[in-house]
């Protein structure tokens, strides 16, 4: 007989997930099992190791339902309407969220969970970080970016971002939508799964992602906090839950157990003392333990080889995820074809709406020169008017230049005749000059000669009284006057110097040398030999490749995000941050991240941990 029967004497029950609520009838004898499997049925979860369904119970602590024990058992703390309430979510963490996680059922309800841990505050983000996983998250919901569809203000109604994160910055709700919207428009267009693990991909990055809170104290009575994860126990210091103080994987652990509020676990180094803490309450203690089992179970089942129906389920979800690459980039093609075409209607339309307006424009010229021509018409007749006035007046001026032409060569003849006139006076007058000048030498000429003679004269009258007085016996000789005129020529020697200019010609000749160098090529013959890659080496270099792209887009994003850092750093305000704030500055500038400071831990010994612990 089936336990899910619904009778009379039946339980109801609610179950509350992330995305809706489901609602039960089942029979009083059904274990936790029985209604855990409903709930899986019926939200079509196979991967359903992760999660369980969790309850407030008479004393107001929040438990997680046993599946081995009946429902009614369980001390659940009933509603007003009798009905037994449970919270459905993930119990236990995955490692690595890409290797794991199969379904994309349970990908979509772990996006869930951490997403409202983080706008929670139970999962410390640091700021840049929580503005790229908003941009997922809208992502996830609105699909791919579209300029046509995508709305100013669409997402300031959303809830994106922890509240702290937003009261420690002085921006507006604009100024934050408009930094999701750059990382959301920065998105390749992808499926909603592929976006979901892109989110859990960051998330399983920050220092409190997957981690169990336990208040405890150590022998010294120091209150420190337990962390139960996936791979291990931290242990923190009670004002710092991001860093851990030391830790211990589950493969270092032999055995968990308590006694009351003593917790003891039992390490397999022989070497070490047993690790024991204490609890406030003997609650704390039960829930410790029950996560302790289930993640060492996990982490042991990771490093077995994958059961059949997990090789199913992987093998289902790779075709899967082939059948919608395939899809995907289909999808691509349509959409950049769509968005070419898009662009072609948009250039024709630009370009109608051109053509439109120029003819608009050539109609309203055509109009404005229709208007126009009985202008010119009247224009043209007043001009004809003009034209036979102007040209009457025309004639009159030529006429009157005409007579003007005339006498101008009339003045133009008389003014030759003058000039001519003025140089045959020149000439004459050049000509009495020349004349006079010859007369006056001659009269020069002659007046020396009268001069000569008349001293000639007055000499032979000297003589001859000389002769005839007697007084004197000898002669005198004979004065002979001669006068002549001699003309003085200057004679002007020039001395050249020849001096020759001399002029240095220097001529470059430069001889390039081409040196052509042929490189020998060695061309090795091989024979090829076939090899056949077996499907794992297929598979193992396609994850290789996968993770130096991951790789590389990593990189890509953590300088965004310090980019991003830089930009709201001037705007934040130092009181408003909370003591988590200030421990992730320190870490940022300390270099450290989860995994360095994981690694760092564990480098001790088993016994230098323990011996660490009991110190602190």
């Amino acid at each position: 007989m089936s336990p899910f029967r619904v009778r009379k004497t039946s339980l109801p029950i609610k179950v509350i997930t992330f995305e809706s609520e489901l609602e039960f009838n089942i029979e009083k004898t059904a274990t936790g099992q029985n209604l855990f499997d409903l709930v899986c049925r019926t939200t079509g979860l196979r991967e359903s190791w992760y999660f369980g369904l969790q309850y407030v119970d008479f004393n107001e602590n929040v438990s997680w339902l046993k599946m081995e024990k009946k429902v009614k058992d369980q001390r659940i703390q009933l509603q007003t309407n009798g009905v037994y309430v449970f919270s459905f979510y993930a119990k236990y963490f995955p490692e690595n969220v890409s290797e794991e996680l199969i379904q994309e059922i349970t990908q979509h309800l772990f996006f869930l969970q951490v997403k409202r841990s983080i706008l929670s505050m139970d999962i410390y983000c640091r700021p840049e970080a929580s503005v790229l996983l908003a941009s997922y998250a809208v992502h996830v919901q609105y699909g791919p970016y579209d300029y046509e569809t995508y709305k100013d203000g669409m997402l300031s109604g959303a809830d994106l971002l922890p509240k702290n994160v937003i009261s420690q910055y002085q921006m507006t709700p604009e100024m934050w939508e408009e930094r999701i919207k750059t990382w959301y428009m920065d998105h390749e267009p992808m499926s909603r799964d592929e976006v979901e693990m892109e989110y859990l991909k960051i998330a399983q990055d920050l220092d409190m992602y997957g981690v169990n809170y336990f208040p405890i104290t150590n022998k010294n009575k120091t209150e420190l906090w337990l962390g139960v994860t996936a791979v291990g126990l931290n242990i923190y210091d009670y004002n710092n839950k991001l860093s851990p103080k030391t830790t211990f994987q589950w493969n270092e652990i032999r055995h968990v157990s308590f006694d009351d509020k003593k917790f003891i676990i039992r390490l397999v180094d022989v070497k070490s003392s047993s690790f024991i803490f204490y609890s406030h309450d003997l609650h704390i203690n039960k829930m410790i333990l029950d996560l302790c089992k289930g993640n060492h179970d996990l982490y042991m089942r990771r490093r077995k080889p994958d059961s059949m129906e997990i090789q199913q389920m992987k093998s289902q979800s790779k075709e899967e995820k082939h059948r919608r690459q395939i899809e995907r980039k289909k999808f691509i093609r349509e959409k950049k074809l769509r968005e070419k075409s898009e662009q072609m209607r948009f250039d024709l339309e630009k370009r109608l709406e051109v053509l439109q307006d120029e003819m608009r424009m050539q109609g309203d010229a055509l109009r404005r020169s229709e208007e126009t021509k009985d202008l010119y018409f009247e224009k043209s007749r007043v001009n004809e008017e003009q034209m036979q006035l102007t040209e009457c007046k025309a004639n009159h001026f030529k006429t009157e230049m005409d007579r003007l032409r005339d006498r101008q060569l009339k003045i133009e003849h008389e003014k030759n005749e003058l000039e001519k006139k003025i140089r045959d006076a020149d000439y004459f007058v050049h000509r009495l000059t020349v004349e006079k000048v010859k007369r006056e030498a001659e009269a020069e000429k002659l007046k020396k000669e009268l001069i000569c003679a008349k001293l000639a004269e007055r000499e032979a009258t000297a003589r001859l009284l000389q002769f005839l007085n007697g007084s004197k016996t000898s002669a005198d000789s004979m004065l002979t006057c001669s006068l002549s005129t001699s003309n003085n020529t200057q004679s002007i020697k020039s001395n050249s110097t020849a001096s020759s200019e001399t002029t240095e010609a220097v001529e470059l000749t430069i001889d390039l040398l081409g040196e052509s160098s042929t490189d020998d090529q060695i061309n090795d013959e091989f024979e090829p030999k076939e090899f056949i890659l077996t499907e794992n080496e297929i598979e193992h270099i396609s994850n290789e490749l996968a993770r130096i792209e991951y790789l590389k887009k990593t990189k890509q994003m953590q300088n965004q995000l310090q980019t991003l850092r830089s930009e709201i750093e001037l705007l934040k305000i130092e009181e408003n941050q909370s003591n988590l704030d200030v421990l992730s500055e320190a870490q940022i500038k300390a270099g450290e991240t989860k995994y360095s400071t994981l690694k760092k831990l564990k480098s001790g010994s088993t016994k230098a941990r323990v011996a660490f612990f009991e110190e602190l």
